[in-house]
């Protein structure tokens, strides 16, 4: 006897699991972009660029 499909169900289940990914994407992108480590290396990537372009422009 061959499986019968549910294509309601799957669509529900399918649904369900995007809404639950994306309510939680917006904390986890928060937390990996925001680090410290991250506003560090922007500082110090930033400080560099200035100094490059000071020392270009005398």
């Amino acid at each position: 006897m061959p499986h019968r499909t549910r294509p309601m169900t799957a669509l529900l289940v399918f649904t369900g699991l995007n809404v639950i990914l994306v309510s939680t994407i917006t904390p986890v992108y928060d937390f990996v972009c925001f680090l410290p480590y991250w506003e560090r290396r922007r500082e110090h990537r930033h400080q560099d660029r200035q100094a490059a372009l000071t020392k270009d422009s005398r």
